[in-house]
């Protein structure tokens, strides 16, 4: 087997949140000629417009998206947003109930492209399934949609991840928290020896050149690399069943 090196170090100020810190370091990667086919992220990094993105320029972003955040979603009752059918040559919205929406918006939220769907009063009104659909006070469902490619983009990756295939690929996500796990073992990056943001992020190359260094000469010398600590308790239970 190969060894697993690091191929770049991305550090910023701790209030960057994670998902800004995705498209540099995919065009960082590509400009040194290590653009991966595949990359795996946790759920802090991905987006509908990252991924859609990150497919263009020949990445598939393999991370977990956020999930439906409707109540309908989350207590796993009535209609979440998978259950309605999008027309968009007609910008309308067809619900399980087979009614149409009356209202195709398209809005700025946050600074992205979004479409406000709303369906009419008298439209919801005498459907039987109006309470699992609505609990609104007028009464009537309202939906968000990303932009058609960012919705259909968004709409595939959750299903996927849905899969035992994408759950079994994701397992190797398990590799990036052991080298995160060996740079705080081995070179105490947890706590910054330097002030100011250029002096960290040398301090984070150095590092990262460190545990390089240790798996190029395990390699070399066909040292395997130690297994991942475990705690008492599971040493206690693995000699017990042993």
């Amino acid at each position: 087997m190969q060894p697993n090196l690091i191929t770049d170090v991305h550090t910023t100020d701790a209030t960057v949140p994670d998902v800004k810190a995705t498209a540099p370091i995919q065009r960082k990667l590509a400009r040194h000629g290590v653009k991966p086919a595949e990359h795996y992220l946790d759920s802090g990094y991905p987006s509908a417009d990252l991924i859609t993105k990150a497919v263009k320029d020949g990445i598939c972003m393999i991370t977990p998206v956020l999930l439906d955040h409707s109540a309908q979603a989350k207590a796993a009752e009535g209609f979440a947003k998978n259950a309605f059918t999008v027309d968009w040559k007609t910008r309308q919205v067809r619900c399980p109930a087979g009614r149409t929406s009356s209202h195709w918006n398209p809005v700025k939220q946050h600074g992205k492209d979004a479409i406000v769907i709303t369906f009419s009063v008298l439209t919801c009104r005498d459907c039987p399934f109006q309470g699992q659909c609505t609990t609104s006070k007028p009464g009537r469902r309202m939906l968000t949609l990303r932009p058609r490619e960012l919705h259909e983009s968004l709409a595939r990756a959750r299903a996927e991840q849905q899969t035992d295939t994408w759950k079994n690929k994701y397992a190797l996500r398990a590799g990036v928290e052991g080298t995160i796990n060996q740079a705080l073992d081995i070179t105490g990056i947890r706590r910054a020896r330097y002030r100011g943001l250029p002096k960290v992020r040398l301090q984070h190359a150095f590092s990262a050149t460190a545990l390089n260094l240790i798996r190029l000469d395990a390699y070399w010398t066909d040292s395997p690399l130690r297994h991942t600590r475990t705690s008492r308790l599971e040493r206690l239970a693995y000699q017990l069943t042993a």
